[in-house]
């Protein structure tokens, strides 16, 4: 993407003008804020969406006044849905994934074993500490959330503690342990754009995640022991473990495709198949050991026992689990999952991708890159409207790779031209593009989280405590100049 392109010639008509760039994004702004304020229960159920396509045609509009051809905007919104393509697909697996462990036993499982074993006392400390490692692993802050996020959420719901820290705790585990690994895409990009190399760029990361990371794991100390004294008794627990023992067979062999998929994962097989194949693995050991439960939920006496089991596999794919135990904690928490679980999740993502595109088509992105050149005099500014610019091209474009490969082009000649080394940017890009996208809602990242959590950003974002404080570290040592290194500097780390 060449950012000094300004679509002026007359066939694609001329780029938005600052005054025309800061109106788009006012509106959009104003419509988010409408659709939370309005619909405070459900803010991603269908107003947020409106929001963003509201947005887009405002800008689509704009776009028609300085004369933009419409096949000129088709194009840009058909390159960006494209770019969310992959992540849609792999929310549908995800939503399979979630069916089939349901129904295999293997959630239950995790869920069972989680609470003879966690402490409410130690439970936010210990979820963050757990989802870091597993993404340190893998590389895959998607895949952690998914499987053992999903595990710790049942814990958490059963032991009484709070749903939004909780999602706090995994989300900022999960992206710190993505953010320090050399297998995540995310940790490769950011190096490739901002032309450092991908070790010497995990160590320079090291200075601001470690800090921000020890301070989140003593918020969540503080808040799990206030919070301990209202969880549940042991009793409540019994009747939970008991609830899952009765209705499913439980036992770490049912644990087989958690560990299948995260070896996957660390061979780097790419997500989308690795994702669907433990799905159709969960499904396999549904059949082999929960049979009755797959034929319960084929609810079809009259058919075939084969017919049955492959109709309630395919409920489960498809449609998702409904659990029957006759605890309503237990089930409300196990009935979920299937594909069309994900419909909304993919409507939020289609809307916020419309909407970058025509803005991308217009020339919003460009212009508002531009204007902020002339505010970057000192090292410390520099950093500063770097780490802004990735959190806002998450707020407007609604992507996590977009907010670091956009801001990489546009800042990498001026960081060589003051001799500042590449790893300075490449963290940036990093601290505020990687680790700001799931607080976004329509974010590809947000929305994964609401689709596979089930509970939408608003509500878990004051709660991601790494992920707040990692980019305002960063933000003062750019002013401090702490850990900010000269282009030989940064020479001679590489060499060691």
């Amino acid at each position: 993407m060449d950012m000094n392109n300004n679509n002026k010639s007359s066939d694609l008509g001329k780029q938005a003008n600052l005054s025309e760039s800061l109106t788009v994004i006012t509106v959009l702004i104003g419509c988010i804020s409408t659709a939370v304020l309005l619909f405070r229960d459900d803010p991603t159920g269908g107003p947020i969406q409106l929001a963003l396509t509201f947005t887009a045609f405002i800008a689509m509009l704009t776009g028609f006044k300085n004369g933009v051809p419409w096949k000129t905007m088709e194009k840009s919104i058909a390159d960006s849905v494209g770019v969310a393509t992959t992540a849609i697909f792999i929310l549908f697996c995800v939503g399979a994934l979630v069916g089939t462990w349901i129904l295999s036993g293997t959630v239950p499982t995790m869920i069972y074993y989680g609470l003879l074993l966690l402490s409410p006392l130690i439970f936010f400390p210990t979820a963050c500490l757990l989802c870091a490692f597993v993404s340190l692993s893998i590389g895959s802050s998607w895949t952690t959330m998914a499987t053992v996020g999903i595990a710790l959420m049942g814990i958490s719901s059963v032991l009484g503690l709070s749903i939004p820290i909780t999602v706090g705790a995994i989300v900022s585990g999960s992206y710190f342990g993505d953010k320090m690994s050399p297998l995540s895409d995310t940790t490769n990009l950011a190096p490739a754009v901002a032309g450092s190399e991908l070790f010497p760029h995990i160590r320079h990361m090291i200075w601001v995640s470690v800090p921000s990371f020890l301070i989140a794991l003593v918020l969540y100390t503080v808040l799990g022991l206030s919070m301990a004294s209202t969880s549940t008794s042991a009793i409540d627990l019994h009747v939970f473990t008991n609830a899952l023992t009765g209705h499913f067979n439980i036992g770490l062999h049912l644990l087989l495709p958690l560990l299948v998929l995260l070896y996957m994962a660390y061979k780097r097989i790419p997500a989308l198949p690795a994702i669907f194949f433990a799905a159709l693995l969960g499904a396999v050991f549904a059949l082999l050991f929960q049979t009755k439960m797959v034929l319960a939920l084929a609810n079809d006496s009259t058919a075939h026992t084969g017919i049955a089991l492959a109709e309630g596999i395919a409920r489960a794919m498809f449609a998702g689990y409904q659990a029957e135990t006759g605890v309503a904690a237990i089930d409300k928490l196990l009935s979920r999952g299937g594909m069309w679980s994900m419909a909304q999740t993919v409507w939020l993502i289609l809307s916020a991708m419309l909407m970058a595109g025509v803005f991308s088509s217009i020339g919003v992105f460009d212009r508002i890159a531009n204007s902020l050149l002339g505010i970057t005099r000192k090292t410390g500014s520099l950093i500063l409207v770097t780490l802004s610019n990735s959190v806002l091209m998450n707020l407007i474009a609604g992507d996590q790779y977009i907010s670091i490969v956009v801001p990489g082009q546009i800042w990498r000649k001026e960081y060589q031209r003051r001799g500042l080394a590449a790893v300075n940017l490449s963290r940036c890009l990093e601290d505020a593009g990687t680790l700001t996208s799931p607080l976004v809602p329509w974010n590809t990242c947000g929305a994964y989280i609401y689709g596979v959590l089930g509970l939408a950003s608003f509500a878990y974002i004051p709660f991601c405590f790494f992920n707040i404080i990692n980019p305002v570290i960063s933000a003062i040592y750019g002013y401090t100049g702490f850990t900010i290194l000269n282009s030989e500097e940064a020479v001679t780390d590489t060499v060691q």
